[in-house]
């Protein structure tokens, strides 16, 4: 058996049973357990499961939202890509938001310096990487710092966005479905999503294809009032027409 027939293996099993075992795969497919623990690794990078002790869980029976540290390895490939063909969206010039997330940060780093730019982030980590970077004004909005994703969140944070109005908002999201549209894992980070979302013009998502399909617990804004949404290739061509059907454009990066 090859690899990549293996790997399709262990993932079609951590989806059944919602979780796998390295002693357990190793018997089932005749492998050493290094093999097994060599298969896992590759589909977390991959972001498709998640390593645990002694095995592992797909990412979308995952019960936690991963560090920043964790989520800046994760689909590392496909975020630059997405991150590359967000550039396509940006303005001539004029304010634009940066939602917190490893996707958005890493846009930051992509924008180019050919234009002036407003940048409003509630991110720490996006406005010290533009903070010394000309010909960037950057706004830091305030707040209570989550520890979790090194952002600002809370009813400070949601009075700061009242008082700007950007010509597109760069949003992250760590769930995207048809029916239930974006969703966060926290209540505090949803509610600052919504305001970004109320205080920009143009609305563009960008998230892997392990990001879709997914819900999480709270609620931040329905595909109807999503202008883009960028992906990578991971993502189905018929679940990318169903998302068009719900009002944003696909670009598969």
């Amino acid at each position: 058996m090859y690899a990549t027939e293996r790997q399709q293996e262990i993932l079609g099993k951590a989806r059944l049973d919602g979780r796998v075992e390295v002693r357990e795969l190793a018997e089932i497919l005749d492998v050493t357990p290094e093999t097994v623990r060599r298969d896992l690794t590759a589909l977390e990078r991959r972001g498709l499961l998640h390593r645990v002790h002694g095995g592992a869980i797909p990412v979308e029976r995952l019960g936690f939202e991963p560090e920043v540290s964790e989520r800046e390895t994760l689909m590392a490939t496909q975020k630059e890509r997405i991150a590359k063909a967000a550039l396509d969206e940006l303005p001539d010039g004029g304010a634009i938001i940066l939602d917190a997330g490893t996707t958005t940060a890493r846009l930051a780093e992509l924008l180019p310096t050919d234009r002036e730019l407003t940048v409003v982030t509630h991110s720490l980590p996006i406005a010290l990487s533009l903070a010394s970077r000309p010909p960037f004004t950057v706004h830091l909005l305030g707040g209570t710092i989550r520890g979790r994703t090194l952002a600002a969140v809370g009813s400070w944070t949601e009075r700061d966005v009242e008082d700007i109005f950007a010509d597109v908002a760069f949003l992250g999201t760590n769930g995207l479905t048809v029916d239930q549209g974006l969703t966060t894992p926290d209540l505090v980070e949803a509610g600052v999503k919504r305001a970004l979302v109320a205080a920009s013009r143009r609305i563009v998502v960008l998230a892997d294809h392990t990001k879709v399909g997914r819900s999480e617990f709270a609620h931040v804004a329905p595909l109807s009032v999503i202008d883009t949404l960028i992906t990578d290739v991971g993502l189905e061509p018929e679940l990318a027409e169903q998302i068009e059907a719900a009002g944003p454009r696909v670009v598969r990066a």
